[in-house]
């Protein structure tokens, strides 16, 4: 059930934001071409997704072409939230402690090592085993 649930809300997302729903014209684009068969019985399906697609004309059947799938573009759903006059953003008042601040000496020579810097490109004296 919840496959289905799942599914269902996904096709419905999928059609009203997408271009998706212009795959539910299909039938339109069958019929379409089934009457300009019986016109023309030479024409085939490449020649007439040509004619309408790729060179489309202003004919007698003009209103019938703009309904076939992908003629006309729709702008897809797009949802927007704005927040009403109502809504109070309210903060509290909390106190802060003032923190006392050390000042870190960026060099002091009583906290390095002695002689570690003439000694960083010494061997090891110890082998650790």
């Amino acid at each position: 059930m919840k496959n289905l649930i799942s599914i269902l809300l996904l096709s419905l997302y999928l059609v009203s934001t997408t271009e998706v729903y212009q795959l539910l014209k299909i039938p339109a684009l069958i019929e379409h071409y089934w009457e300009h068969k019986t016109l023309n019985p030479e024409m085939s399906l490449t020649a007439f997704l040509k004619t309408h697609y790729d060179h489309p004309v202003k004919d007698g059947d003009y209103s019938k072409d703009q309904k076939l799938p992908f003629i006309i573009h729709s702008i897809p759903l797009s949802l927007v939230f704005t927040i009403g006059q109502r809504f109070i953003f309210d903060l509290k008042n909390v106190g802060f402690k003032q923190m006392k601040s050390h000042k870190i000496p960026s060099k002091d020579e009583d906290f390095c090592y002695k002689g570690f810097l003439s000694s960083v490109w010494e061997p090891p004296r110890y082998l650790f085993s």
